[in-house]
């Protein structure tokens, strides 16, 4: 009996706590500005900067494991492949300034799932200074190119061991 009691005594409070109000807001019209039909003119170009590349030997690439937080550093020739977990990464050709061989270095990369049989994750030129223009988009792993690797500097003869130790 006590139960039904209680039962009346709560039905009134449950039937009040059931009202829904809905509240219509004012919302003004949005205003957008109208744009002239002439286009401002910027200017003629009046000069261009072309830097020569130099093809390097390979590049020097970093990986991250996303879950691990593993980071692997790698070196790969042009025209080779090599694998990172389940991904394959091939690289065309790695080039960079002709007077700079450590400025800006950029590699063209293929990037494919399971091994190189599944599909392809990425494909294109890598930026070394902007990794995040051209990036592989991918879960769990990272790659990116960190310089081209270049041919070690030929010792000039003058500079040579034997001379000048008098």
């Amino acid at each position: 009996m006590r139960r039904f009691a209680l039962t009346l005594a709560v039905l009134p409070m449950i039937a009040n706590a059931q009202d829904i109000v809905i509240e219509t807001l004012p919302i003004a019209p949005l205003e957008f500005e109208t744009l002239s039909p002439t286009p401002e003119v910027l200017g003629d170009v009046s000069s261009e900067s072309v830097v020569a590349a130099t093809v390097a030997e390979g590049a020097m690439l970093r990986g991250l494991d996303k879950l691990t937080g593993e980071r692997v550093d790698f070196e790969l020739a042009n025209g080779y492949s090599t694998f990172m977990g389940p991904l394959r990464v091939d690289m065309a050709q790695c080039r960079h300034p002709e007077d700079n061989a450590t400025g800006e270095a950029y590699a063209y990369l293929t990037i494919m799932a399971e091994r190189g049989e599944g599909e392809m994750l990425f494909q294109g030129w890598m930026i070394a200074s902007s990794p995040a223009l051209m990036a592989l988009d991918h879960a769990r792993y990272d790659v990116w190119l960190l310089r081209c690797k270049v041919a070690p500097q030929v010792q000039d003869e003058s500079t040579s061991e034997g001379e000048g130790n008098d």
